[in-house]
């Protein structure tokens, strides 16, 4: 079973620089975006053999995610059940026969840090939602969780300690999630590999590699045991975030 997470800052934008060709190419069983940016009925987007579902932001232009699937759910939630971090289109969660899968678009705690305190709040609730899932069934969490967890996850750690991404605290809830009954599958599988997935638009930071690892896909520490690879598509382009790959024994 293959899975994709993606980053497409703007799906409409994306469909016009190779997005179909490469949800194709990739073939995954379920197909996760995150920062859609629109609103239904804005973009046709449909594949054969699939089913999509969508959150949409209250804010037209503004966050949203999606998930494409193969595989019929047991159930859809959007959200986490908090009205303070609902309003964003941030989550979507697929219960499946035997795991749920839940996609995710971290708030970023912006320049400045000024809403570093909210994602401290949004980092603590959104633990609690995947521990109350993890209780019920093992979890797979993936998308643009907004942080470079250790230092071999981002070009530049020095000059980037205070910067949103790489702030001690957005780590530590990061390190906390993993304690709480979690793995980081791709560092897990690869624990010394130097590999981005999203680079700033600016200062050609793509092509001189200088990137940030920020996309994941976390699990269940009772499922590494069927993971069989985690992959980064930096070959793949239409987005400043390129795929990242989860394949697990069904």
């Amino acid at each position: 079973m293959k899975l994709i997470s993606w980053n497409v800052n703007g799906l409409r934008a994306c469909a016009g620089k190779g997005f179909a060709e490469a949800f194709l190419q990739l073939g995954a069983d379920f197909f996760c975006l995150q920062e859609t940016k629109m609103q239904a009925g804005q973009l046709d987007l449909e594949f054969p053999g699939y089913e999509s579902y969508w959150n949409y932001a209250d804010k037209k232009g503004y966050s949203g995610t999606a998930i494409y699937t193969k595989h019929h759910p047991v159930s859809v939630t959007n959200g986490i059940g908090i009205d303070e971090h609902d309003h964003e289109g941030r989550v979507i969660t697929l219960e499946m026969e035997d795991f749920f899968l839940v996609t995710v678009y971290t708030p970023n705690s912006q320049d400045g840090l000024r809403r570093l305190d909210y994602r401290m709040q949004w980092e603590d609730d959104f633990r609690a939602y995947l521990l109350r899932l993890d209780e019920r069934k093992p979890v797979i969490v993936c998308g643009d969780m907004n942080v470079a967890h250790q230092e071999i996850d981002l070009k530049n750690p020095s000059s980037n300690r205070r910067n949103a991404g790489f702030t001690d605290e957005e780590r530590q809830k990061f390190t906390s999630l993993l304690g709480s009954g979690f793995s980081d599958t791709f560092r897990s599988l690869y624990p010394e590999q130097v590999t981005y997935s999203w680079w700033s638009y600016r200062f050609h930071a793509r092509e001189k590699n200088a990137g940030w690892r920020i996309d994941y896909f976390v699990v269940s520490n009772r499922l590494m045991e069927r993971v069989k690879e985690a992959a980064i598509h930096t070959e793949v382009y239409g987005s400043d975030h390129c795929p990242v790959e989860l394949q697990i024994q069904d």
